[in-house]
């Protein structure tokens, strides 16, 4: 009996037996999640006694040489952008035919989690959160990083500093950018990777793909931080794909009274179907949004009340 992880613990759809077992520098100790070709765990970083998010991938993604040159230098482009709204990656590997990758574990819940609790957010929060995840974007692609799988499930909220800032919200899956797939054969002709109540008209299409596709995510994100619903909502697969791609989204004053109608025209070019008529970065859509979400571009805001100090100078007449 060994403590080390071997390609037969890997997860195939069941959980797996890796709870214990030991993987590079790192011990498992539970999973936190898991998608199509990878599992989350939390772990203890055994050299410095620290808990880790250690991503686990897919056996068959070790065995293709081309993905594994892109996984180690999509790593290291990860690991080297400094952002504080970026899960940081401390380190990314192979061990025993396992490539892994460590990240800094954040404590508390993703978007999907608090969505599904809470339903539609105060539009304050909404927009708090969408400008932290423009940011980190924005910085991305700078990198040249394209993310092409934005959702509420990669992005996580944890507390916040103080009652300004009540949340503080990273952007993950920054690791393992969905283009390695597509340039390794692990999706065919016409195939995306993505999820489908956020993916971009283009992916689906198969046409190349820029920051601009994030905007689209984005703004299918933000419409459901809102709304409590994605923009599309389709009884099947091939109905939501068709969508993305042809159907204009619903006003999102429709699904949420009393927002003010600046807002439809924010995300109607957020989600625009042509990349050219979206917003060129994903901060240029979310000051729009928070402007509209204020009562309309330019708008101005009410003067904020006057200290207690100071209402004798005001009072009334």
């Amino acid at each position: 009996m060994t403590d080390r992880v071997t390609r037969d613990d890997l997860p195939g759809g069941r959980p797996s037996g890796l709870v214990g077992k030991r993987i590079a520098d790192y011990r498992v100790e539970s999973e936190i999640g898991r998608g199509g070709m990878a599992v989350v765990y939390r772990a203890l970083d055994l050299r410095l006694d620290r808990a880790v998010a250690l991503k686990l991938l897919a056996p068959e993604l070790a065995r293709n040489d081309t993905f594994r040159k892109r996984f180690a230098h999509e790593s290291r482009v990860a690991a080297a952008i400094d952002h504080p709204h970026i899960v940081p990656v401390f380190e990314a590997g192979e061990t025993e035919g396992v490539l892994y990758i460590a990240m800094r574990y954040v404590a508390g819940q993703d978007l999907r989690a608090l969505l599904d609790r809470a339903g539609p957010l105060p539009p304050e929060q909404a927009g708090r959160i969408a400008a932290q995840v423009a940011s980190a974007l924005d910085a991305a692609h700078a990198h040249d990083l394209v993310h092409r799988d934005v959702k509420p499930g990669n992005i996580l909220v944890a507390p916040g500093t103080d009652s300004e800032h009540p949340e503080h919200v990273y952007l993950t899956d920054f690791g393992l950018t969905k283009k390695s797939l597509s340039l390794t054969g692990f999706t065919s002709v016409g195939q995306f990777v993505g999820t489908l109540d956020y993916v971009a008209p283009e992916q689906i299409s198969g046409r190349p793909v820029d920051g601009r596709c994030d905007v689209y995510s984005l703004g299918c994100v933000v419409y459901e931080t809102l709304a409590g619903v994605p923009p599309f909502r389709r009884d099947d697969d091939m109905a939501l794909l068709w969508a993305h791609q042809y159907d204009p989204p619903p006003p999102l004053t429709e699904e949420r009274r009393g927002l003010p109608s600046a807002v439809d025209a924010v995300l109607g070019k957020a989600l625009a179907k042509a990349p050219e008529e979206r917003y060129d970065t994903c901060l240029q859509f979310v000051a729009e949004l928070r402007a509209a979400l204020m009562g309309g571009p330019g708008a101005a805001l009410p003067p904020p009340a006057p200290p207690a100090w100071a209402l004798p100078v005001f009072r009334e007449r």
